[in-house]
C-alpha cells in the first residue's frame, strides 16, 4: 500500500502555474524574459479598497470570522448581484471562500458522488476537470471551435448530457480564450439546460467587469430564471479589482447548497481572512470608477496583441470579447523545424522553443484542453506586450 492517496495519479499539475515558475526561474538566472503566462491584472489594488483593509486593523477585526463570510461582506455581495445582474438572493444564499477556485472546489466536493459527471467545454481553465477529478466526479468534455471563437453549442451540449451529467461549468468571459457569450447565445445554452432538469450549472463569473465595446454581459440566471434555483453563480475580486493575492472569492445560490458549502469548509479551511473580506466589501460597494479605466487599457492591449499576432507566419488569432487572454492558433507551425533543428510536434514543443529561444513565456493550448493553440495574458504593459509579439514574429519567422 502507498502513502500517498491514488488520486494525486490522476490529477496533472496546473501547466500555467509551471509556465509561470519557468519564467521565473530563467529570469532570476539572468534571462531577458517576458512573461505573458500569468493571469494576473498588472494594475496595483484601488486606494480605497487598501485603505478599508487598513481601518480593518485598526478597528481590530482580526478574529475568527463565521466560515460563510462576515455579514456585512455577504450583504454586500448580495447588493452587488441585485444591482449587476438583476438576480435577489438573501445574504444566506452567498458563501465567501479563499478565492474563487476554493468555492468551486467546496461546491463540487459537496455535491459530486463517484459517477457523476460534470460537463466542461474546451478550451477550459486548467483546474476544472482536477477539481472534479478530486471530487469523485468525472469530467466530460464538450468540444468547441474557433469557427464558433470557442464557444459551446446548444448541439453539442445536448450531445454531452446523460443521466449522469450533475453540473455543467459555465465560464464567461473564458479563461483561456476571453471568448463570451452574448444574449442570444447564453439564452441558446440555457434553454438547452431547461430541458435536461437534473443538471446544474456552476457559472464562473470571473471576469465580468473585463468586457470590451459595446458586448453586454449577462449570466445564466439573469438570462433563464427557470435556471434559479439549481444554479451557483460565482465571482470575486482578483480579477475586475486587482485583489489576486487578497483571495476573495464568492457565490450565490439555492440556501441548501450553500449551508453544504458551509459544512465542508468549517472543517477545511474556515472563514476567509477577515482583513480581505473588509477589503471586498469596499471593492463591492465602493466607487467603481477604476473599471472604465482597466477596460480601456485592456482593451487596447488586447487590440496590440491580436493585430501583431495575426502578423506573425503561422498564427491564426481571433479576436476576444474579453478576459485578459488570446488562445492563437500555431497549427499551421507543427511540423517545422527550429534554427537549431528541433521539430515542432505540438504546441508544448511551441511554447518550450519560444521560451527558450526569445524569453517568451506563453502557456500551451492543449494544457487547456484544446491545440495545438497557445494562451498568451495581455496582463501587462505596451511596451512588454509590444516586445514580446515581435519576439514571437521573430520567432515564427524561423521556423522552417
Amino acid at each position: 500500500m502507498g502513502f500517498l492517496a491514488d488520486a494525486l495519479s490522476r490529477v496533472k499539475p496546473s501547466a500555467t502555474i509551471a509556465m509561470t515558475q519557468k519564467a521565473r526561474e530563467l529570469k532570476a538566472s539572468g534571462m531577458d524574459v517576458i512573461s505573458l503566462s500569468v493571469g494576473e491584472p498588472d494594475f496595483d489594488t484601488p486606494d480605497h479598497i487598501k485603505e478599508a483593509a487598513i481601518e480593518a486593523i485598526r478597528r481590530g477585526e482580526t478574529k475568527y470570522p463565521p466560515v460563510s463570510g462576515i455579514v456585512p461582506l455577504r450583504e454586500a455581495i448580495a447588493r452587488k448581484f441585485k444591482r449587476e445582474n438583476g438576480l435577489d438572493y438573501k445574504p444566506a444564499q452567498t458563501i465567501v471562500g479563499t478565492g474563487g477556485k476554493h468555492v468551486i472546489y467546496n461546491a463540487l466536493l459537496a455535491t459530486l458522488n463517484p459517477g457523476d459527471e460534470v460537463v466542461i467545454p474546451r478550451p477550459y481553465w486548467v483546474s476544472y476537470p482536477e477539481i472534479v477529478t478530486l471530487c469523485g466526479g468525472t469530467p466530460v468534455f464538450a468540444e468547441t471551435d474557433m469557427a464558433h471563437d470557442f464557444k459551446l453549442q446548444p448541439e453539442e451540449l445536448e450531445r454531452v448530457i446523460t443521466p449522469k451529467t450533475k453540473w455543467i461549468i459555465l465560464n464567461s468571459p473564458s479563461n483561456p480564450s476571453g471568448a463570451a457569450y452574448a444574449h442570444d447565445e447564453l439564452k441558446a445554452i440555457t434553454d438547452v439546460l431547461m430541458r435536461h432538469p437534473h443538471v446544474w450549472v456552476l457559472t464562473d463569473d470571473m471576469y465580468e467587469h473585463l468586457t470590451y465595446g459595446d458586448f453586454e454581459y449577462v449570466t445564466p440566471a439573469q438570462i433563464e430564471p427557470g435556471l434559479y434555483e439549481r444554479t451557483l453563480t460565482m465571482n470575486g475580486v482578483s480579477k475586475a479589482y486587482a485583489m489576486t493575492g487578497w483571495r476573495i472569492g464568492y457565490a450565490a445560490g439555492p440556501e441548501h447548497l450553500i449551508k453544504a458549502m458551509d459544512f465542508i469548509q468549517g472543517q477545511q479551511t474556515s472563514g476567509a481572512t477577515t482583513i480581505s473580506q473588509w477589503a471586498a466589501v469596499a471593492a463591492l460597494d465602493g466607487t467603481q470608477e477604476h473599471l472604465a479605466r482597466f477596460r480601456a487599457a485592456f482593451q487596447e492591449r488586447r487590440d496590440l496583441v491580436v493585430s501583431m499576432l495575426n502578423q506573425a507566419s503561422g498564427l491564426k488569432c481571433p479576436m476576444p470579447e474579453g478576459a485578459f487572454y488570446v488562445y492563437p492558433s500555431c497549427a499551421a507551425l507543427i511540423g517545422k523545424r527550429t534554427e537549431g533543428g528541433k521539430t515542432i510536434e505540438t504546441d508544448q514543443d511551441f511554447v518550450t522553443e519560444l521560451l527558450q529561444s526569445e524569453g517568451v513565456a506563453a502557456v500551451h493550448g492543449s494544457a487547456f484542453g484544446l491545440g495545438p493553440n497557445l494562451r498568451i495574458s495581455y496582463a501587462t504593459s505596451n511596451t512588454a506586450l509590444e516586445e514580446a509579439c515581435t519576439r514571437i514574429q521573430r520567432f515564427c519567422a524561423s521556423l522552417r
